[in-house]
């Protein structure tokens, strides 16, 4: 009998040999708190084992072998790279680093800026005031206004030239005939 201990229980396991199943290997299990169980072999997985690899060299094996060492990282032993290292540590802290963002996580940035921005602008057209409102109105109409002179002169510039010469007579004839009641 060997005891394991797993989660902060001890298992008692024992090999039976049960005559009566033809001699076949049982692993009976009793736990401290609760009553036996027979299990077959395969609950072998419940004993721990060691998960490290032993390193294939010993210590005290054989002097002239070559131990490993650690390399040197001549990256990290550079002057430059520790000031560097430092400068971005400090920058850090103050809140200084730089944005090293990819170029999609940008472009939504200032996808997400632009809307919020067109949103607050519909609200503020939304809560002009009656004077606000008036006063587009009346720019509105003067621009109608403008856009039908526009048109009535393109139309007399575009007319043919006997209708050019009627308009200009009447208004002679007009002209000459409050000169001649005044």
């Amino acid at each position: 009998m060997r005891e394991v201990k797993t989660d902060e229980k001890f298992l008692d396991v024992e090999f039976l040999s049960n005559e009566s199943s033809s001699n076949k290997r049982s692993e009976n299990i009793k736990t401290s708190d609760g009553p036996s169980e027979d299990t077959d072999l395969k609950d072998t997985y419940l004993i721990p084992r060691n998960i490290m690899a032993e390193p294939d060299y010993i210590e005290d094996d054989n002097p002239e072998l070559i131990r490993p060492q650690k390399l040197v990282n001549p990256v990290k032993t550079s002057r430059n790279h520790q000031d560097l290292h430092r400068e971005l540590l400090m920058n850090q802290k103050r809140g200084l680093a730089p944005q090293n963002k990819p170029e999609l996580q940008k472009v939504m940035e200032k996808r997400k800026r632009d809307q919020v921005i067109k949103q607050k602008e519909e609200e503020a057209q939304k809560k002009k005031s009656d004077l606000e409102i008036e006063l587009l109105k009346r720019q509105q109409k003067l621009e109608q206004q403008e856009l039908e002179k526009q048109k009535l002169q393109e139309e007399q510039e575009n007319a043919p030239e006997f209708v050019k010469v009627k308009g200009n007579l009447r208004r002679t004839g007009q002209e000459v005939a409050q000169v001649q009641e005044s």
